[in-house]
């Protein structure tokens, strides 16, 4: 499984860290960070994650 947050879309929101914490997350700097190859036990709060984003910014693939 790999994630994939558009750049181009994100506007650093935070939604998804709320959802997934292990995977996403707001730096100091004001930024999203997160895992591109999360622990596949992360699935379901990944799919959260992506559902509750308010851009649409965030994609899983096989």
């Amino acid at each position: 499984m790999r994630v994939i947050v558009d750049r181009a879309l994100c506007d650093d929101h935070g939604q998804c860290e709320i959802a997934a914490p292990n995977v996403f997350r707001i730096g100091v700097d004001g930024k999203l960070e997160y895992d591109e190859r999360p622990d596949p036990s992360e699935r379901d709060a990944i799919e959260e994650a992506a559902d509750a984003c308010p851009l649409q910014a965030i994609l899983v693939q096989e």
